[in-house]
């Protein structure tokens, strides 16, 4: 029989006790897509990804049925949505050892359900294996479910099964699309919702990268995502999903899973933690009036392989980001008003053009055009490239790579990859790993197997933890770095076994090597024993003499009111404060011109970087 599961409200004292204190500091205050943004910059910071076949087993940490028909005391059994009778016996019920890969009927066996379907991200990591919405589901349901949104169905019904959940043909209010859709029954439709919203939140910055097809046939598309990163769904399946959050109000079965996925990948559901966010970001009214136009387009850096361009924001107040066009196509897209284009051609003339939009999604007419022409040559590395790769025994793997392009790159079109060998069939490569955010130039990424345990770095000091396969790499593998599709650097030789020399063994890049290459070379590297990690996630000294050229400090740090600075900062013609996420939130030119302070007063609480023409500071804001 069914077990009450008491409304938000009842347990907000026993939410905030879950919560690690300070983990949603930033937030207050805001609203709309800088708030989505904001909690976006919270749930990404600092995950632990796991394999895709790890979940079988955490499900007995997640998803057992305490709450319906079992107790407290459950240790086995799985609660399933699409076939759990919440007012009734369940007409079967599995435990993690009746996974299945088909079935023939209901009842046969589970398996692991995607709410966003796997499409959707081509089954990367680390989409593939985020808990929040994957869950166990009955494994003829989940077949005929496919790839299909969850939605209202009309009375067109194709399936019926034994908890009174349906595939029917879309019945959603003003929603082109007119195909099939699951309709989970009322108990777990705000479950579904804050899954699906959480995605929309965890993954901002690579929707727009994603498959969705809207604007070619919409009746047919079964992704509701349309390709914005700030709204991610269709307006109307937004409105389906607000309904469905209000109506079906977040449960204490919610609140567990939320803490015990918290437990394992050390993030959290933001809209279980409080659910006032949902309409808090998706419950405004755009306006129908187009944005004015951003004006002062400059190129404040020009160099071989990028340029940074600069811009005076739209004086419109609803502006949510500004789209960068070069040569009239739209290459990048950016809430700041600043930002570094790159993947240039050396000697080449481009253009470009900037236009503001809104939370409507207007767009405002072209700024001026500002053209340059890139150097022939430059002191800097065209692309980020691997510096150190540690195969040591056990899950002692680690790749570090490094950024020492002279601009922020943002890494949410990086991967790495790894080729298998399959024996007779040859050798391939599985789903990569997508790296994500913004690297500062020079500064260092680590990405470590979570199982790691070196005794010189630990989890908690790596930019991204993942058990996905690229950090599985038993010394016979080859690795690359990718941009895209396309090869940035290579670690290994493909199509053969690599373990004479990639296995056991730490790889550091010599610090004479400036550029990632698509052929490797031993010779570019230095050879230590398995498991030498010093320096790990470090500059070396060659670097950060680079860094430190000009002769530069900054205080007090931690600040309060104004960061000062000492030294020879009257030739900096540029300063942006940029926060975590990468976003430029503070920008002057020729700042110590006829001063030496930058105030901070208004900045939020946190960590920011001060960027000073190339050299980087970190500082706390009190």
């Amino acid at each position: 029989m069914k077990k009450i599961l008491f409304p938000i409200i009842l347990f907000s004292s026993y939410i905030a006790a879950q919560i690690p204190a300070g983990y949603y500091d930033g937030t207050a205050g805001l609203t709309g897509y800088v708030l989505k943004a904001k909690l976006h910059d919270i749930v990404s910071a600092k995950n632990i990804n796991w394999h895709y076949g790890d979940l079988t087993d955490y499900y007995n940490q997640t998803d057992l049925d305490k709450y319906y028909d079992h107790g407290a005391s459950n240790t086995t059994i799985l609660l399933d949505i699409y076939s759990e009778i919440p007012t009734g016996p369940d007409a079967y019920e599995y435990t993690t050892a009746n996974i299945i890969g088909s079935a023939s009927a209901e009842g046969q066996g589970w398996n692991r359900e995607h709410m966003m379907p796997q499409s959707t991200f081509y089954s990367n990591y680390p989409m593939m294996s985020d808990l929040f919405y994957i869950v166990p589901t009955d494994g003829k349901i989940n077949q005929l479910r496919s790839n299909y949104p969850y939605g209202i169905s009309n009375s067109t019904i194709h399936y019926t099964f034994t908890n009174t959940s349906k595939i029917g043909n879309s019945g959603i209010p003003g929603y082109a699309y007119t195909g099939r859709v699951y309709e989970p029954i009322n108990e777990f439709k705000g479950d579904v919702a804050r899954s699906l919203l959480y995605f929309a939140v965890r993954y901002e910055g690579k929707l727009g990268s994603f498959n969705f097809n809207n604007n070619a046939n919409p009746a047919s598309d079964t992704n509701p995502l349309d390709g914005t990163e700030e709204r991610a769904f269709d307006p109307a399946y937004i409105a389906m999903l607000l309904q469905w959050h209000t109506q079906d109000p977040v449960s204490q079965r919610e609140i567990d899973r939320n803490n015990a996925v918290y437990a394992l990948q050390k993030n959290r559901n933001p809209f279980i933690d409080n659910p006032a966010w949902v309409n808090a970001i998706w419950g405004q009214t755009p306006d129908a009036v187009a944005p004015q136009i951003p004006s002062n387009l400059t190129v404040t850096q020009n160099s071989a392989y990028f340029a940074t361009l600069s811009w005076t924001p739209s004086p419109s107040m609803d502006v949510i980001g500004y789209k960068i066009y070069q040569n009239g196509v739209q290459v990048a897209a950016t809430s700041g008003t600043s930002i570094s284009i790159d993947h240039l051609t050396p000697s080449t003339a481009y253009n470009f053009t900037v236009k503001a939009y809104d939370n409507g999604y207007l767009l405002s007419p072209d700024s001026n055009t500002v053209s340059t022409t890139t150097l022939a040559s430059d002191i800097y590395a065209k692309d980020i490239l691997v510096s150190k790769y540690l195969e040591g025994t056990s899950n002692n793997k680690a790749i570090e790579i490094t950024n020492r392009t002279g601009h922020p790159v943002n890494l949410n079109n990086y991967r790495l990859s790894i080729q298998f060998n399959g024996g007779s069939s040859g050798y391939y490569f599985v789903d990569p790993y997508e790296l994500e955010g913004l690297i500062q130039n020079n500064e260092t990424a680590v990405i470590l197997n979570p199982n790691a345990n070196f005794t010189c770095y630990t989890v908690n000091q790596a930019r991204f933890v993942t058990a996905a396969p690229q950090m599985t790499f038993g010394g016979s593998n080859y690795l690359e770095l990718r941009y895209k599709s396309t090869t940035v650097d290579a670690i290994g030789v493909s199509g053969q076994n690599n373990s004479t020399v990639l296995g056991n063994v730490s790889l550091y890049r010599k610090n004479t090597v400036t550029q990632p290459t698509t052929t490797f070379s031993i010779t570019e590297w230095d050879s230590y024993p398995s498991n030498y990690c010093q320096n790990l996630g470090v500059l070396s000294t060659s670097d950060i003499m680079l860094a430190d050229h000009k002769e530069i400090s900054i205080f007090p740090n931690p600040v309060q009111e104004d960061i000062f600075v000492k030294g020879e900062g009257t030739d900096i013609k540029m300063a942006q404060i940029i926060d975590f996420s990468g976003r430029t939130i503070y920008i002057e030119k020729n700042p110590f011109k006829n001063k030496k302070n930058i105030p901070v007063q208004n900045l939020q609480t946190g960590t920011y970087l001060l960027k000073l023409d190339e050299k980087t500071f970190q500082f706390i804001k009190k």
